[in-house]
């Protein structure tokens, strides 16, 4: 019941703060009003109060929502997925692949160098070398999720969309190879040993795996659409498929020393992938799940704001860490897809804004934290502050920078002051 309230609770405050954008003429991208009204609702607003159903009162009682925000990443990535179809891969494909890898190890490499840097500076109490190392393989991840809901809020479309969509779905199998690399590296220097099938093997049976669950979950899906005439069917098999699949991505079982494991976002992205371009019906389909979990994603955006910790600003190493971390991040983002683009003969206005556009950070991230915890309680708790302090800035300022990059681009048709006038009421 209390889960329930505090849940539709959410969901209202952040319609209600778009809603309040629009009164006070800010024009701002609706992702930035959910995670404001999430903040708001959070344990260090609203939450402190203790009435129960009226916020979230403790962490936990974000984290129990969980379930929640797994499906709305799992139908993000089955959103993604629709943008692999070879009708538009056989234009952007290649330039998408080497974007995508370049500007994630580009990011990563700097921010290695910026946070070895800093280790040398502040000493190895402050930040410890295998933590700064994790931190720069955490920085090769993009949110899809931010970067997904602008781009439908404002029906941005031209060549920088085109590119941008396939090269953040790219993204999370590069950031698991990169991360899993620096990890194993990192826990060596924490006194382990280097380990080749947890360094090297482990990642790629992940991604491989999970290429392949998608993929027979897609064939099986097509097929099964087949035996129904009503769109509206459809596309409640299609809604359950994505719920099955995200379930089935959570198996975990060791085969000796190889671990296998699934990525939810890569299974549920090949998902659409494979559906897209063997169904007939793909189009309809996809178009009508778009309208169904628009208000799924607004929770999940509310609980993601509500789940964004205020609390490392009592720390002034994490602050001026994170900061760094985040500037140089960036640069190796913009950098990364500057000169990879460039490299691949895309236009002068791809080269220009595409990069900004992939500055977004959280869900792929958090994940990496979780797993950074095995380097023990000092590098562990570390890397998670700094992640979410720089979480926190990049969900509430990523967003409009990619909104404005677009803009910029051309790929987002700035609305006239009548019809403006007019949305404020609607």
């Amino acid at each position: 019941m209390a889960t329930l309230l505090v849940t539709s609770i959410a969901l209202l405050a952040g319609l209600m703060m778009t809603r309040m954008f629009k009164l006070l003429r800010l024009d701002l991208p609706d992702v930035t009003a959910f995670l404001i009204a999430g903040l708001l609702v959070g344990p260090y607003c609203l939450g402190r109060l203790g009435i129960e159903g009226v916020g979230f009162p403790t962490m936990e009682h974000v984290e129990s929502l969980q379930v929640l925000t797994n499906t709305a990443l799992g139908f993000i990535a089955f959103a993604i997925g629709n943008e692999f179809r070879l009708s538009q891969l056989k234009e952007t494909g290649k330039q998408a692949f080497v974007i995508g890898i370049v500007q994630a190890v580009t990011a990563a490499i700097l921010v290695d160098i910026g946070m070895i840097s800093l280790h040398f500076i502040l000493g190895e109490e402050v930040l410890p070398l295998p933590a700064a190392i994790t931190l720069g393989a955490i920085a090769s991840a993009t949110a899809p999720a931010a970067t997904l809901m602008v781009v439908r809020q404002y029906k941005a479309k031209g060549p920088v969309t085109d590119l941008l969509l396939p090269i953040v779905a790219l993204d999370d199998a590069v950031g698991l190879i990169v991360f899993a690399v620096s990890i194993g590296i990192a826990q060596a220097m924490e006194g382990g040993e280097l380990n080749v099938i947890s360094v090297f093997v482990n990642p790629l049976v992940e991604i491989v795996c999970s290429l392949i669950l998608g993929t027979l979950m897609g064939v099986l899906l097509t097929e099964l659409e087949k035996l129904f005439f009503s769109n509206s069917n459809r596309l409640s098999l299609s809604i359950a498929f994505v719920i099955m699949t995200i379930a089935l991505s959570s198996m975990h079982f060791s085969l000796g020393e190889v671990e296998i494991s699934f990525s939810s976002l890569l299974v549920c992205m090949m998902l659409g992938t494979v559906f897209c371009n063997m169904s007939a019906f793909s189009a309809d389909i996809m178009g009508r799940a778009d309208k169904w979990t628009s208000p799924l994603f607004a929770t999940f955006f509310v609980v993601s704001g509500a789940g964004l910790e205020l609390s490392v600003f009592r720390y002034p190493s994490i602050i001026l860490i994170g900061v760094l971390y985040i500037l140089v991040r960036c640069l190796g983002k913009y950098v990364g897809a500057l000169f990879s683009s460039t490299a691949v003969g895309c236009s002068k206005t791809v080269q220009k804004y595409l990069g900004i556009t992939l500055f977004p950070q959280a869900g792929v991230a958090l994940g990496m934290v979780v797993s950074a915890q095995i380097l023990g309680e000092e590098s562990g708790s570390l890397i998670r502050n700094i992640i979410l302090f720089s979480v926190l800035v990049y969900e509430l300022v990523g967003p409009m920078l990619t909104r404005m990059a677009l803009t910029k681009a051309g790929e987002i048709v700035e609305a006239s002051p009548e019809k403006k006038s007019r949305d404020r009421f609607k």
